[in-house]
């Protein structure tokens, strides 16, 4: 999004803007691969390979959504630590590549449950770790005119994971070579942020006020978020298996999860127009989008729409997480990076609910309910950004 996200925590390094053009692409291109990798290829492609995985292994709908919770439960552990040590971006990246990598690894050498289980949980901590060590990175290695418009990029990276997951589905019979080849992909991405990276050398980083009010100016988006994500989590755990149980082939239910990547990486195109917008009101445009799409996913009988509001979604998810990273920036600009985390957090930890609650509703109303009440989920999520006054200050007399 077009706006500063302004890191007190990171100080910027002072190599000459001209210099730094060629690394400033590399940096951008390996950390969207990163956020490609941990994201779309691993934390993410769960949803995707669940109707194999549970032909492979004892895995049912409730227990489904249970390893769900749980690994969203450990994206909220990986996003807590980058919110406490948001001041240290290299740390958060190498444990987001090894975090994702070594879980997508045991997912696909996993003989049994009691394997598969933990290393599911374990690979989805790596992207809580790469949201805000990607952050910190970006923001100390891009000259400042460019940083909100590659924070955007970088965050856009979910869709083309979406892409290159569903493409491993097509392309690899077996679940767990796709996991394998996913587990490379994304350490070789994280090793080559890390090579990319440049640490300033002006001495220690300077941390912020231990005075946490600040907080309390992201109550808006945090609950935007939260509702989000119990809802989105509605379409990532079970979306594919919806397609199938309504009469989709295989081969089409996997062509709509890469329209869902497809619609992810659309951001790209639209993070000029959506910049220009107050955050508030493209966090409402994006997620009306969301709520639109997954109330359209009630009765997919027919493949056109389907693969059209899977489109939507994966535009409207990844968009409002980027409006989410405005609208931090917006709200606290010195405390950008542990923002990001705390709102992000708030998103898994709604994803976390919301798998849990799926699984047990899914049970009763069948999925086609459930996504129906997913999309009023989403509607107020997308309430939480309906307030579009300008001028209006909070307490800390931060300007909305």
């Amino acid at each position: 999004m077009k706006r500063s996200l302004s890191l007190s925590a990171v100080p910027v390094a002072d190599e000459p803007t001209g210099r730094r053009s060629g690394r400033e692409l590399a940096l951008v291109v390996a950390g969207t691969c990163l956020i490609a990798g941990t994201y779309g290829l691993v934390r993410l492609a769960y949803g995707l390979f669940l109707p194999d995985i549970s032909a492979s292994l004892p895995l049912g709908s409730a227990l489904a959504g249970y390893v769900s919770s749980g690994a969203s439960a450990a994206y909220c552990a990986g996003a807590l630590v980058g919110l406490l040590a948001g001041d240290r971006p290299r740390p958060l990246v190498l444990a987001a590549l090894a975090t994702a990598a070594l879980g997508a690894l045991g997912m696909a050498l996993a003989p049994g449950l009691w394997l598969f289980v933990p290393a599911a949980v374990l690979a989805s901590a790596g992207a809580g770790f790469a949201s805000p060590g990607l952050v910190g990175v970006v923001a100390r290695n891009i000259a400042a005119e460019r940083v909100a418009r590659a924070q955007a990029t970088v965050n856009a990276g979910t869709g083309p994971g979406l892409v290159a997951a569903g493409l491993l589905a097509l392309l690899v019979s077996q679940w767990r070579l796709g996991f394998t080849i996913s587990a490379v992909l994304t350490a070789v991405a994280g090793l080559c942020v890390l090579a990319l990276d440049r640490p300033t050398s002006g001495g220690a980083p300077r941390r912020t006020s231990g005075d946490r009010r600040w907080l309390l100016t992201l109550r808006r988006p945090a609950l935007g978020a939260l509702l989000l994500g119990a809802a989105s989590s509605t379409v990532w755990t079970y979306g594919r298996t919806h397609l199938v149980d309504s009469g989709a082939s295989e081969s089409a239910s996997v062509v709509a999860w890469i329209a869902l990547g497809v619609g992810g990486s659309a951001t790209v195109l639209t993070t000029r127009r959506l910049g220009s917008l107050p955050a508030r009101r493209a966090w409402w445009l994006t997620t009306a989008s969301a709520a639109v799409a997954t109330a359209a996913l009630f009765a997919p009988d027919r493949l056109a729409v389907a693969v059209a509001a899977c489109a939507l979604f994966g535009w409207g998810f990844v968009a409002a997480s980027s409006a989410l990273i405005a609208w931090v920036a917006e709200l606290a600009p010195d405390h950008a990076a542990p923002g990001t985390s705390a709102v992000f957090i708030a998103l898994v930890v709604g994803q976390a609910i919301g798998s849990a609650v799926t699984g047990g509703l899914s049970a009763t109303l069948g999925l086609p309910g459930t996504f129906l009440l997913a999309a009023g989920a989403t509607v107020l999520a997308a309430g939480c950004g309906w307030d579009l006054r300008v001028g209006r200050r909070d307490p800390v007399g931060v300007a909305r």
